[in-house]
């Protein structure tokens, strides 16, 4: 692996872990592809730094099952942002 992704791939697990953000999020920061942050964390991140995938792990399955939420609530400020009184 080239030291570019590497560095990039160390660099957006740290953001992940710190700003609890999420695949989409980090890849808007990082200028990259969602497929390339998930395939920064889920292949590359746990060859060099098991304990940082770890982490990046459960933070991405905490917005997992968050997601779903997120949907509802942007929904629900859309169609009252449209209601006018």
């Amino acid at each position: 692996m080239q030291d570019y992704i590497q560095e990039r791939v160390l660099q957006i697990a740290a953001y992940i872990v710190e700003y609890h953000c999420t695949v989409r999020r980090a890849a808007t920061i990082f200028n990259v592809s969602k497929s390339t942050v998930h395939k920064d964390v889920a292949e590359r991140l746990p060859r060099l730094n098991e304990n940082l995938a770890q982490e990046v792990r459960a933070v991405l399955n905490t917005n997992k099952a968050e997601r779903h939420l997120r949907g509802g609530e942007a929904t629900r400020k859309k169609y009252q942002e449209m209601q006018v009184f």
